[in-house]
């Protein structure tokens, strides 16, 4: 069987991608330590890439509806190197917060546009495998993008490790621009306009409008769980050091796994039944890391891991399978719910953890999943794969 270059091509802008979004995960006490500032403070670069994303998604999207898509990707991943390389020359926070901003300016027209180029080029019963294909690319960026900075952290410093990362964003950047096709099956858009009018008529579809609310609650509970177990671990009794919280990311290799998975168990289950599945599987993974032996934290974290990445395959799929015409408007709007949703996952889960510690802090994770489940339930009830 021939290779098909361009599902490498979507692995690597998933992989590239997440590989220096969540970066400074796994370093966060550290960086907190030498800046002197406190957890919810230092949470503060998470929470500046995120809403950057947030407030650019959609427009990149319209953006991308009129010029095409692999141009789009192609100078997106060029740029991105070079704010990942200035956050390795940040004085103080301040300076580190700025460089995180421009870096999630950039992310949107990779992501939003890769998700819009397979609803393009793949036909409707193979969206949903190929956006687990991208998923899994993305899963395996985020793994090596906690891991390699909490094991360079240690070694050489984490200005070392955000440099590091820049020169393997460029080389990713690079092999995209060689095995990714151009687009065919792209219809461009009439004109910015024109993509703003079929952007407006995207937030009156009720099957998007709720897919875009599941899409915030994913990205929430993602970085509260995984922002705040960083400071669980790195505090008494486990005191964990960078190297270790880079390792706690092994757990993305679940989804990694299982998320190309998704098209297969979405046409047997039905697509509520299925996430209605996940959501509660995910409950339980969070409810378990409460528990204080450490493998059972990292148990519940594999849990959170995999049915995250099972619940963001299925709504980016749905999205592209959808929305007909400005594609990329939609899942722009997708990307816009699920960064706002990062960003408050970033900043609500740092009060309770001021609050009440990790215990306030899955809470806040169980009461957002639940709402999902509800929103599932009421809008995906005529829902078939």
């Amino acid at each position: 069987m021939a290779i098909d270059h361009r599902k490498i091509a979507i692995a690597i802008a998933g992989f590239s991608t997440f590989l220096t979004l969540y970066s400074p995960q796994a370093l966060l006490p550290s960086l907190a330590r030498e800046f002197g500032v406190g957890a919810a403070e230092i949470s503060a670069i998470m929470t500046a890439s995120t809403l950057a994303i947030a407030l650019t998604a959609p427009f990149t999207g319209a953006v991308a509806d009129v010029l095409g898509r692999k141009r789009v990707i192609a100078a997106a991943m060029l740029a991105i190197a070079v704010p990942m390389a200035g956050a390795s020359l940040a004085p103080d926070v301040q300076a580190l917060i700025g460089w995180r901003f421009l870096q999630g300016l950039l992310l949107p027209p990779i992501f939003a546009v890769t998700v819009a180029y397979i609803g393009d080029e793949w036909p409707p019963a193979q969206v949903a495998g190929v956006a687990g294909i991208y998923i899994a690319g993305s899963s395996l960026g985020g793994f090596c993008g906690r891991l390699v900075p909490g094991v360079l952290g240690d070694l050489i410093g984490w200005r070392g490790a955000f440099l590091t990362l820049a020169g393997l964003s460029l080389m990713g950047a690079v092999t995209l621009a060689l095995l990714l096709p151009r687009e065919k099956g792209f219809v461009r858009s009439q004109g910015l306009a024109a993509s703003a009018r079929q952007m407006l008529r995207h937030l009156k579809d009720p099957q998007l409008l709720a897919t875009y609310g599941i899409g915030f609650g994913v990205l929430f509970n993602f970085i509260a769980v995984f922002t705040y177990v960083s400071f669980h671990l790195a505090g008494a009794p486990y005191h964990f050091s960078s190297t270790l919280l880079g390792a706690i990311f092994v757990t993305y290799l679940a989804g990694t796994v299982i998320a190309p998975m998704t098209g297969w168990m979405t046409a047997r289950l039905g697509r509520r039944r299925f996430i209605l599945a996940v959501i509660a599987a995910w409950m339980a993974g969070a409810a378990l890391t409460l528990a204080p032996p450490v493998p059972a934290i990292i148990v519940g974290l594999t849990f959170c891991a995999a049915c995250g990445m099972l619940c963001q395959t299925i709504s980016t799929g749905y999205v592209a399978e959808i929305a007909k015409e400005g594609r990329s408007s939609a899942v722009g709007l997708y990307v816009t719910s699920f960064y706002i949703g990062g960003s408050m996952g970033a900043f609500l889960p740092g009060l309770a953890w001021e609050w009440g510690g990790w215990p306030a802090t899955i809470a806040m994770v169980v009461a957002m999943l639940a709402i999902m489940a509800m929103i599932a339930a009421l809008a995906y009830r005529d829902a078939t794969a």
